[in-house]
């Protein structure tokens, strides 16, 4: 907490609170063991994911980090992948990220333009890619690219592409509304001979991959969602108990009281509705539409919810000093990332029958 307004100035978080939290056994937790990881389920890093939301630090990358890169090579990657990668990412040596959306392609991953071109011993990588959380201080990058372009969906592949790959190059560092500690950055691909041994998983079989892992994701997204909007209330209700308004406080007048009851309400059953999903989730039957309803309802709920609580602060809840005028601006993204809501619901009513194009 104590730096984490300076790497807000400074766009990215220091690289030493990475290995920091590998020593404190705070990444890649439900990683087994042999891996370096601590072999719990990942209710473990759901209490990481809340804490994390709860103190609005924004800046740090570790869910997606354990609980989106590690997966996916611990899911799909060889024996050699995992060895090599997982327990360095434990560690917190290694920096994962994901590279999926693009310039034109964002939550339509069979958009995508990156190709991949076997050459002998290697693919040969070409394409840009945008909106990639941790991607400045990534040392080991997912990327998404065509292997056979005519096939839509079905020519989808994944590759792990390392730092200093020739031709592999990150681009500047996106300067955001909300969020300015996390680095976001941009990545390209120029020719980049990615060796046969980091194709991660079978070939064509990226878009599968995708869609698997997907519900965790938004699970994530929507867990966080429910946390940040549980401490926006509470940091209102200790504000509107001390400041005075006309020789009263501001939680004297109804309109305040019944506004934060409300939301207190529905924060509730939010967090009913993601413990559930949590549930089905260890069970292993957490389908994709369930998924999309919590990260789209979540999300949609914790923007009201912290619009609520500025209006409640008044002028101060306009000033970044204050948590929740932050926690306002980061928040925005939810609804963005992971899927726009709009396409959550696509998603949804798809499971209803009522697909459309």
């Amino acid at each position: 907490m104590p730096f984490h307004a300076e790497w807000e100035e400074q766009g990215f978080v220091d690289r030493a609170v990475w290995t920091k939290a590998g020593a404190a056994g705070f990444l890649c937790t439900s990683m087994p063991e042999e891996y370096g990881g601590a072999g719990a389920d990942r209710l473990y890093s759901v209490v990481i994911f809340e804490e994390i939301a709860r103190a609005n630090t924004s800046g740090i990358g570790f869910g997606l980090h354990s609980e989106i890169v590690a997966p996916y090579i611990l899911n799909y990657g060889t024996p050699e992948q995992k060895k090599r990668l997982l327990p360095a990412m434990a560690r917190g040596e290694i920096i994962g990220a994901i590279a999926m959306s693009e310039p034109a392609a964002g939550s339509d991953l069979q958009g995508i333009k990156s190709t991949a071109v076997r050459d002998g011993d290697a693919y040969v990588v070409n394409g840009s890619k945008t909106f990639v959380t941790n991607g400045w201080h990534a040392d080991l990058v997912i990327t998404v690219a065509k292997t056979n372009p005519a096939a839509g969906a079905k020519g989808t592949s994944l590759f792990l592409l390392e730092r200093g790959m020739p031709g592999f190059e990150k681009g500047q560092r996106l300067k955001k509304v909300g969020m300015k500690a996390q680095d976001t950055s941009e990545l390209f691909m120029n020719d980049v001979r990615v060796p046969v041994a980091n194709l991660l998983g079978e070939e064509n079989k990226g878009f599968v991959y995708l869609m698997t892992e997907l519900p965790w994701e938004r699970m994530q997204i929507a867990l966080a969602a429910v946390a940040g909007a549980q401490a926006a209330i509470e940091w209102t209700v200790d504000y509107v108990r001390e400041r005075k308004v006309f020789g009263t406080t501001v939680a004297s007048f109804q309109n305040t009281r019944f506004t934060l009851a409300e939301l207190q309400t529905e924060v509730q059953i939010a967090r009913v509705f993601v413990d559930k999903c949590m549930e089905l989730l260890l069970e292993k039957r957490l389908d994709t539409a369930t998924a999309s309803m919590a990260k789209y309802w979540c999300t949609d709920l914790q923007g009201k919810v912290l619009d609520a609580c500025v209006q409640l602060h008044g002028g101060y809840g306009y000033m970044w000093e204050y948590p929740i005028a932050r926690a306002f601006a980061d928040a925005r993204v939810a609804r963005i990332y992971g899927g726009t809501n709009e396409i959550m619901k696509e998603l949804i009513t798809r499971s209803m029958g009522l697909g459309g194009k």
